[in-house]
This record gives C-alpha cells, structure tokens and sequence, in this order.
C-alpha cells in the first residue's frame, strides 16, 4: 500500500504510456491503474472484470517510471497487481489457453527446439509465403498474429560452448545468460556475445544446468513460478564462480537485477539473490565500462538505436550501446525519434494484443524510416523479432540487429 500511495496523481506518465497514448483511457494510463489498485486494496472493487482488463492492457514498459517526478515504482505495483489477479480470478478459457501455451513454449528450451523442426518445413515448403501472401493468417486471429513475427529459422546449430577463453588479458570470468526464446531464435546474438566478450579479456562460462530466468512468468503475475524459476538459476551460476553475469536480453537483465527483492522472504536464498542481482550486468554496460580492446574494422553503416524498454527503463541503461556502437569506426548513429517509446512487443503483448502491438510497432516503423539508416540495432529479442517484422512486412531497406552483432561484424571484419 506504501507504494501505491507514492503516486500524487500528477499526470507526467500520461504522454508516456503507450496503451493511454492509443486507447486514450484514463484507466489505461499508469495513475488510473494505481488509482485502481487503491480501490482494490481497500476492498472498494473487486479484481474481475474491468480491473484485470486495465491490468493486462499494461505493457509494463516502465517508460512511466522514468518520467514520475515522484519516484513510483510501477513495475513492480503491476507485478503484483497481476499476482492477485492470477490468484483470485479466473480469465476467459481461451485466453487462459493461449496464455498458457505461450508461456510453457517461450520459456522452454526444449519445447521451443521441438517446434522448429515442423516451423522449418512450413518455411522451406513455401506454405508460409502462400499463407502471408493470400492474407490467411488474418483468419487465425492471435495465433495468426503469432506467425507473423516468426523470422527465417535458424538451422541447428552444435552445443553452445561452456567455455569461451579469454583473448590476450583475462580481465574477468563473466558468466552468460542464453535465455529461451533468444537462444532458439538468435543462437548467432549468443555466438557473438561470447566472441565479443572474449575480444574483450573476459572468460566467458555458459553453465549448462541454466535455464529460464523467470521473468515473462514475473510480468504475467505467475510470481511463485517465476521464485522457483530464479531459485534454480542461481544455484546454476553459483557452481560456476563467476565475477559478473551477462545478459543480452533486456527484459530478463531487468528482473535478474530484481531477485533480491524477489526474494527477500525467502531465509535460504535471500543473501544469494541479492549477491546474485549485485553481478547482473547488461552485456552493453560490462563492455563500456572500460575502452573497447582488439582491433575494430571499419563498417560503413548508418545505424539507428532503439531504446528497448527494460533496458532504458527498467535498467536505466542508454548511453552505453551507444557509446559502443559510436566507437566503431564508419558507423553512423541517426538520431531516432522517440527511441525509447515502446515498439508493442512488451514480452507477449504482442501476442495477447496483436491490434496495440501492432499500432504501437507501426510508429515505431514510420520513426525508423525517417532515419535513413540500414541497420536498427535493439538489446532485446522480443523488440528483434517486432521490428524486423514490421520491417519485412512495409518492405524497408534496412534489417534488425543487437549490438553485439554489430560489434562482432566489426571484430571479424565482415559485412552485414
């Protein structure tokens, strides 16, 4: 209740919120949502209905933070507001379904190798040019919404390496997040966070045992499985000894930073979630952190940086990307207007709210397009897999990347 009464109710966060900026709702903006939360805790209105509905519309970008002269920590007053949803109130039966599909898909390694297979041949049979051509997938409602963001599929590639030496002077042994839907989806961003980091004295050690961080189970108010989730992740990296742990997934690095309040009430593992969060670095911040080492080739590029959410907000991550991408040299940095409004992907809104993502991702593509530039580089993967959708779908001349890609291309001296 402490937090909730933080908000003055002073309207900053209004032109922020993207779900108030397209559905212009009082309640869909962050101080009618807290407003909400304050009746609900008072008894005053129940958590059915319009309450979850308010609730889930919210993209949890935390763009509203960042612009509250009062300090509100919004993030996590949604996390928990969604917790008692999922506890007290039963959804509609489709969309429990499909919300529990993705969940159990997305943050499972295993699940997600299983559908490639079949998603491959879809895409090498022409099936999926046919469907998107014809407009069928406009048929299928969220689950057509879904197939719109897949990209080309990666082919399998060998066993990521547990082990990365150090290149030159070990300066540390940082431990490297692989994610789930990033490591299936961008197995080449890992790749090249590894190569980046090593370039850069770093040891870099991929336990095996990891595996899901927790926080799309977080954000959906799936709080006790994100707890048990986090729980085994850090008993993965403690095996490793490592001095830092990287991350190069914007909204897992914002939650990882959080397991010490996350679980602060917890006697056997409050003192190493806080140890554990104290090391969590974004793969961005570990490298600006000191000059760049190696020799970086020329790459004559005019980029333009988009300002994921949970990095520039959850994190307060911003000048390091682009302080990285601006020391190799030829790169261009176009400045891009609103670089930090959301793009709709939001973890799976895009999936659960395909007519909003799809709005929001449509100003984000008339922003990128007045840039002029040929790459649009993002620390995320969701905001990978939106944008280079939208990309595909306007027939832009230009094409998504990470960061680290970038940096890599120049290491290895090649083109894009």
């Amino acid at each position: 209740m402490e937090r909730i009464l933080d908000c003055v109710h002073c309207g900053f966060c209004l032109p922020t919120c993207p779900s108030y900026v397209v559905l212009g709702n009082e309640m869909d903006s962050p101080r009618g949502r807290v407003y909400l939360m304050r009746t609900a805790a008072e008894g005053r209105i129940g958590l059915g209905g319009g309450f979850e509905q308010h609730m889930n519309l919210c993209l949890l970008c935390r763009a509203c933070e960042t612009a509250c002269p009062s300090g509100v920590q919004f993030g996590p007053l949604m996390e928990r507001a969604r917790w008692q949803v999922e506890r007290q109130h039963a959804s509609r039966l489709s969309d429990r379904l499909l919300r529990r599909f993705i969940l159990e898909t997305f943050t499972n390694r295993a699940r997600l190798r299983t559908l490639l297979a079949p998603l491959r041949l879809y895409q090498a049979s022409g099936l999926q040019h046919m469907m998107r051509k014809a407009g069928l997938l406009s048929l299928l409602g969220r689950w057509g919404a879904m197939e719109r963001l897949m990209p080309p599929l990666p082919q399998p590639v060998q066993p990521f390496p547990e082990v990365t030496p150090a290149i030159g002077v070990k300066r540390a042994r940082v431990g490297l997040l692989l994610g789930c839907a990033q490591h299936v989806f961008f197995p080449d961003v890992n790749l090249a966070t590894a190569r980046v980091l090593a370039n850069n004295g770093f040891e870099v050690v991929a336990p095996r045992a990891q595996g899901c961080c927790g926080s799309l189970f977080i954000h959906e108010g799936e709080r006790e499985r994100g707890r048990a989730l986090a729980r085994t992740l850090i008993q993965a990296f403690d095996k490793a000894a490592v001095d830092f742990i990287v991350v190069n997934a914007a909204g897992c690095g914002s939650i990882m930073k959080e397991y010490g309040d996350l679980l602060k009430d917890d006697p056997a593992y409050a003192p190493r979630a806080a140890d554990f969060a104290r090391k969590v670095r974004d793969v961005s911040e570990i490298l600006a952190e000191s000059a760049l080492a190696g020799t970086l080739h020329p790459l004559p590029l005019k980029v333009a940086y988009h300002d994921a959410c949970h990095l520039a907000h959850g994190q307060r991550v911003r000048s390091q990307p682009r302080a990285l991408l601006g020391a190799i040299p030829g790169v261009e940095l176009a400045p891009l207007a609103e670089s930090d409004f959301c793009c709709g992907s939001a973890g799976i809104y895009n999936l659960l709210h395909p007519e909003i993502g799809k709005e929001l991702l449509n100003r984000k593509l008339d922003c990128l397009a007045e840039t002029g530039a040929q790459v649009v580089v993002a620390g995320n993967p969701g905001c990978l897999l939106q944008i280079a959708a939208g990309i595909r779908e306007r027939g832009l001349p230009m094409r998504a990347a990470h960061t680290v890609e970038v940096l890599d291309w120049s290491y290895r001296n090649i083109s894009p």
